[in-house]
C-alpha cells in the first residue's frame, strides 16, 4: 500500500528536517511551529513557544533522521530558560522563546514526555547523562515531590490543554494519559540515575492508571477519580502503549480501549482527539475540530504493535492522501478538515515528528539517515 508513496515519504522526511531546523532557535529553543516564516498562514493561532512536550518529540524524532544538532541544546535552554523551573521543578503550558512563562497551567505529561526523550537520545551510552544529571533530578524530583501517592498536589491540565477539565486535589482525580507519562518517565529517570523514591512514585501512578480502567465502559478512561469520572473517549490514551509502555498493545483492556477510539473518533479514516472537540486553531473561531496527524500516526504505531501491518498502513496512507488533495505539500498540518476553507496550524513540528516515528515503526524510510 505504501510503495506508491515512497517519494512522497523521502520528501516530507527531507521537509521535516527542516521544519524541526526552523522550530529550533538559536538560543536551543524548539518552538512548536514558526510562525516568522513564509509558509505560516495568516489565520492560524500563534504558536511562536515552546511546549516542552512537543519539542520532546521533535528531539527524538530528529534523531531518527539524523538530526542530532538540536537535542543538547534544547536540553540546555531547558535547564536553563523555562520561568519558575529551577525554583518549583515543575513545567507549565508553554514558554516564549526567552523562557518567560505564557500560560502557568501545570501540565505534568511535559516532564515525563521530556525524561523519555533524553533517555532516548543517550539510551545507547547512558553515562553521557550524568552531564544532564541536575535537569533529569530537576525533572524527576519535581514530578516524585508533588505526587501525594493517588493525586498530584496541584491542579493540572492534560496535553490537550483545556483548562476548564482541570483534576482537583480535593476529588483526587487523574488524567490517565498524563500519569502514563509521568510513570514511564520516572522509570527512565531511575535507569539513568538510580532512585527508589521515583521508583515507588511511578509504582503508586501506575496503580491508578489500573485504576482507571472502566468495566462498565469496557475501556480505560481519560480521567477517573473516587468521585470524578471523564467518560468522554479520547485518543491520548494511546499513549499508554506507546511511547510510554505502560500497557501492552494486546492487552485486553486496550484492545477493547482501542475499539471504542476507533468506533467514536474515527471518521472516513481521520482520527479526532476526543468526543466533541471545537478547537480548529484558526484564532477564536472554535467552529469544530478536524481529524489530527498525531493520532492517525499514532494509530499506525499501535497497529504495527498489534502486528497488523495493512491497518497501520492505512492510517498513514490517510494522511499523505490528503496531504496532495487538499494541497498542503509536504507540510504536514495540526489538523485536516473537511471542507477545505479552515487550514488551521501548518507545519506543526509535532506532526511531522510523529510522521518519522511513525514512518520507523512502518519500516518505509532507511533510518537512521
Amino acid at each position: 500500500m505504501l510503495k506508491k508513496y515512497q517519494e512522497k515519504i523521502e520528501k516530507i522526511i527531507a521537509t521535516s528536517r527542516q521544519v524541526f531546523n526552523d522550530c529550533a532557535l538559536e538560543n536551543g529553543a524548539i518552538i512548536a511551529a514558526n510562525t516568522d516564516l513564509r509558509y505560516y498562514p495568516k489565520r492560524a493561532a500563534n504558536y511562536h513557544f515552546v511546549w516542552p512536550r512537543d519539542a520532546a518529540f521533535v528531539c527524538v524524532a530528529g534523531q531518527k533522521i539524523g538530526l542530532n544538532n538540536i537535542q543538547e541544546n534544547f536540553f540546555n535552554w531547558l535547564g536553563d530558560r523555562p520561568e519558575r523551573f529551577k525554583k518549583e521543578g515543575l513545567l507549565f503550558q508553554n514558554y516564549a522563546p526567552n523562557g518567560i512563562m505564557e500560560k502557568d497551567n501545570f501540565q505534568p505529561d511535559q516532564a515525563g514526555t521530556v525524561l523519555w526523550a533524553i533517555y532516548e537520545y543517550f539510551k545507547d551510552n547512558l553515562n553521557e547523562t550524568i552531564k544532564y544529571e541536575n535537569l533529569i533530578r530537576r525533572l524527576a524530583d519535581g514530578l516524585a515531590h508533588d505526587w501525594q501517592g493517588t493525586h498530584f498536589f496541584h491542579h493540572t491540565v492534560d496535553l490537550w490543554e483545556e483548562s476548564n477539565r482541570h483534576t482537583s486535589s480535593v476529588y483526587e482525580n487523574n488524567h490517565t494519559y498524563s500519569l502514563a507519562a509521568c510513570a514511564r518517565g520516572l522509570e527512565l529517570a531511575n535507569l539513568m540515575i538510580k532512585n527508589n523514591l521515583w521508583l515507588e512514585k511511578a509504582k503508586q501512578m501506575r496503580t491508578r492508571i489500573d485504576f482507571a480502567y472502566d468495566s462498565r465502559a469496557d475501556r480505560f478512561l481519560r480521567n477517573k477519580g473516587k468521585e470524578v469520572t471523564d467518560w468522554t473517549i479520547d485518543g491520548s490514551l494511546l499513549g499508554l502503549v506507546w511511547p510510554f509502555e505502560i500497557i501492552r498493545a494486546d492487552d485486553p483492556r486496550m484492545i477493547k480501549t482501542v475499539d471504542k477510539i476507533e468506533k467514536e473518533l474515527v471518521m472516513a479514516n481521520g482520527a479526532h482527539r476526543y468526543e466533541n472537540d471545537m478547537y480548529d486553531g484558526e484564532g477564536s473561531g472554535q467552529e469544530g475540530a478536524g481529524a489530527w496527524p498525531i493520532l492517525n500516526f499514532w494509530l499506525s504505531i499501535y497497529w504495527v504493535m498489534r502486528g497488523e501491518q495493512k491497518k497501520a498502513e492505512k492510517y498513514f496512507s490517510w494522511v499523505l492522501q490528503k496531504l496532495e488533495e487538499d494541497n498542503y505539500g509536504d507540510l504536514v498540518p495540526e489538523q485536516i478538515f473537511t471542507d477545505n476553507g479552515r487550514r488551521g496550524v501548518y507545519p506543526l513540528a509535532w506532526s511531522h515528528a510523529m510522521f518519522v516515528l511513525a514512518a520507523e515503526k512502518l519500516n518505509v524510510i532507511p533510518i537512521p539517515m
